[in-house]
């Protein structure tokens, strides 16, 4: 009990200090340290990073900080798409899953640190030119600007999220994050808090599948999901006081160690 509370603690703790995170390590948590199957992980793990996910969310809207449209789309998009990764989740042997898993942290873990650098400036505006990034913000209104492009985008994404998070079990932040820096202008606040509700409204619709189709939660798994909210809590209040720039490199070298570990067990 005493170490599924200590790991809940640390995977809602870089959620909230990234966005990002939360099933990608809280699934090896489970897996490596309370010796979990994949298949036992996954609602856990969903619903701690869901439950710890809206609190930061709730955070970051009451700031104005979240792009709810854009998070709207992506999460209905991952929402038609997630059954199919539940789908092959089940057709697929164990060792498979997670040399999947292991695959993906290290691609993760890769792009985190290609990330440019955060640009400073008092609000959530990039300064990259128009046309070099697929959605942009109006930079008189602060919301993005609806092209064909920026909303062909944002679906494409929701729907690579929603499988990714149906067959690996995880909220789909460690995509998300990336893909929003790379694919928009948005400032690293922003895609956080715009991360968070997109992970949240996922996760709760795939335990809201995994409890209709009959799966239930030890006590132990209760005791993880609680104890994420707290770590998201207290990310929510550290991430503005740590460089982006040095929550990028810890996060990919986190993410590098557990792949590692993953992959290890898978080929055990």
């Amino acid at each position: 009990m005493l170490l599924a509370g200590v790991l809940g603690l640390l995977m809602g703790l870089v959620m909230g200090l990234t966005g990002a995170g939360g099933g990608i390590l809280g699934v090896p948590a489970l897996v490596l340290g309370l010796g979990l199957s994949m298949t036992q992980a996954a609602p856990v793990s969903l619903l701690a990073v869901g439950a710890a996910a809206a609190v930061g969310a709730i955070d970051g809207l009451r700031h104005g900080l979240v792009r709810y449209r854009a998070a709207l789309l992506i999460a209905l998009l991952g929402a038609l798409f997630s059954p199919v990764g539940v789908f092959l989740a089940h057709q697929l042997p164990e060792a498979v899953l997670m040399g999947l898993f292991s695959a993906l942290m290290v691609l993760v873990a890769w792009r985190m640190l290609q990330r440019e650098k955060n640009l400073p400036g008092p609000s959530d505006h990039g300064t990259a030119s128009w046309a070099q990034k697929n959605c942009m913000l109006d930079q008189q209104t602060g919301r993005f600007a609806w092209t064909a492009k920026c909303s062909a985008t944002l679906a494409a994404l929701g729907a690579v999220t929603g499988a990714v998070s149906g067959l690996l079990g995880v909220g789909g932040g460690f995509l998300i994050v990336p893909a929003f820096k790379q694919l928009t202008d948005v400032q690293m606040r922003g895609i956080v808090a715009t991360s968070l509700m997109v992970i949240s409204l996922l996760s709760l619709i795939g335990v809201a599948g995994a409890f209709h189709a009959g799966v239930r939660i030890e006590p132990l798994g209760w005791v993880f999901i609680g104890a994420s909210v707290v770590g998201m809590l207290a990310g929510r209040r550290l991430c503005s006081v740590i460089p982006a720039r040095a929550l990028q490199v810890g996060f990919a070298s986190l993410c590098g160690v557990v792949a590692a570990g993953m992959l290890f067990n898978a080929l055990r």
